[in-house]
């Protein structure tokens, strides 16, 4: 048995919280003694380490509570699903790494990483929305957007920006040549992979929303440098014939 200081000193985590986790009963002690105080065994520590996982991946503390207090809870699937969740979670951390490395090579001084905002994906649904309404391509998209969880959402928006980032540093070359033409293959199969079947007709129109101003333009051009946008709209209509 531990005591609630002891158990603080071993994880990390205050007492107060750990008085927080027996009051909504998160965490019970496996017992109390006579005057009061928690004690916690081994099964109570092992209940601990699979909170602050689900904490680590920013799980509310309610729905950490409804999952480990069910009576189904399978320890070894949610271990395994934890384990996908940070890998995930590790990924969205590398590209951004590898974002900043690429700013320092591009000698810009201001890092800025509002690229990566998952939040970007709510404009891509709204000017979907705008643009296709109730054709499949959108219902595709809002179909696939429902399974993404927020780390998915998070990585897969990183790799779609890296996208860009790569147009950047081929902003040199002429858009038709086969790298560039490349480079917008790539992007057409990512967009029908993560968002809807992306047609040569809908690529068109992305490439002209891309270089038409505001916060598309904006974002594009600070992954790959001023002029990014209006390179990549000139290669997608080349590409697009």
């Amino acid at each position: 048995m531990k005591t609630v200081n002891e158990v603080s000193k071993l994880t990390g985590v205050s007492i107060r919280t750990l008085q927080y986790y027996d009051k909504i009963g998160l965490l019970k002690p496996a017992e109390y003694t006579e005057s009061g105080y928690r004690l916690y065994d081994d099964a109570a520590l092992e209940r601990l380490q699979q909170i602050l996982l689900f904490r680590e991946l920013e799980f509310p503390l309610k729905d950490i509570k409804d999952i480990v207090t069910r009576s189904d809870f399978d320890k070894r699937l949610a271990l395994d699903q934890q384990i996908e969740l940070l890998e995930l979670k590790k990924e969205h951390i590398e590209n951004l790494i590898s974002m900043c490395r690429g700013l320092k090579l591009r000698g810009v001084r201001h890092l800025d990483f509002t690229a990566f905002d998952s939040s970007k994906l709510d404009e891509y649904a709204k000017r979907a929305k705008e643009r296709w309404g109730n054709t499949p391509e959108y219902k595709e998209f809002v179909e696939k957007d429902q399974k993404r969880s927020k780390s998915e959402e998070e990585s897969m928006m990183a790799n779609f920006m890296k996208i860009f980032e790569e147009f950047g540093c081929m902003k040199n070359q002429d858009p038709a040549s086969a790298e560039v033409q490349n480079q917008v293959r790539k992007l057409q199969s990512f967009i029908t992979e993560h968002f809807y079947k992306c047609s040569n007709e809908i690529l068109s129109g992305l490439g002209k929303m891309y270089a038409g101003g505001g916060e598309f333009t904006e974002n594009i051009d600070k992954m790959g440098g001023e002029g990014t946008a209006e390179f990549t709209h000139r290669a997608i209509q080349i590409y697009c014939g």
